[in-house]
Parts: C-alpha cells; structure tokens; sequence
C-alpha cells in the first residue's frame, strides 16, 4: 500500500538531516576535526541538533505511516506532519544559530513532541478498535 503522504514527509525531513550533517561536516573540516567536538561548543551544538533529530524523526515518521496505512484523514496527516517538519526546522535552526536563545529550541521540540504524541495516541487508538 502507497503511503504518498508520508513519503513525501519522509524525504523532506531526510533532506534537513542532510543538512544538519553537511553543518556539522563543514564545522568539523574547517577546524580539523574529526571525532568528537575538539573542545568547541558550536561543533558540540551542531552535533547535538543532528543527533536530536535523528532521535525523534525515526518513530514520528514509523508513526505518520501506521497512521496513513490505518486510514487516517489526509487532513489530519498533513497537519500532523507540518508541525513536526517545523518543529524539527525550528529545533536544529537553534543549533546553527551563533547566538542561542532558547525560544527556537522549545518551540521546535513542544511542535515535535505534540505531534508524536498526538500520532502515538491516533495509533493507539486504531489499534485498539481493530483487536477489540
């Protein structure tokens, strides 16, 4: 069964994880390093914003798809979906900002954690109606 819809938030969110990494690429060959953060907060940050990211994207698409293949609204998929690209352009803006306030950063992960919340209990949900 096609899952168009998130096919297409999947390859949008590969594409900023390609991002994150080119920026932490790019920090790592311009000061020579190349394990860990040498000692450097930017690198530190921009390592953090990456690999915060690849922690949450993984279930909340896992998520998007059960709740794409158990008939869930276009509608609502879409929704789900724009709040959690946002959240996770909003989180990792924070991290390749030089100057770190927090605002980005918490706005990023509440628009994250609301949508895999709310997809985590729409599967529940499915699942719940379908075995009982």
């Amino acid at each position: 069964m096609p899952l168009p819809i998130t096919a297409f938030y999947a390859g949008i969110l590969a594409l900023w994880l390609l991002f994150l990494a080119a920026s932490v690429i790019q920090l790592r060959r311009k000061h020579r390093v190349s394990l860990g953060d040498g000692g450097m907060d930017q690198l530190q940050g921009r390592i953090r914003g990456h690999a915060n990211a690849v922690e949450q994207v993984p279930i909340a698409l896992v998520l998007l798809a059960l709740s794409e293949g158990m008939g869930t609204p276009g509608w609502v998929l879409h929704l789900l979906g724009v709040m959690l690209v946002a959240g996770r352009v909003l989180h990792g803006v924070h991290f390749l900002e030089k100057r770190r306030g927090l605002v980005l950063r918490q706005v990023g992960m509440m628009l994250t954690i609301t949508a895999t919340a709310f997809l985590a209990i729409g599967a529940i949900g499915h699942a719940v109606a379908e075995i009982f």
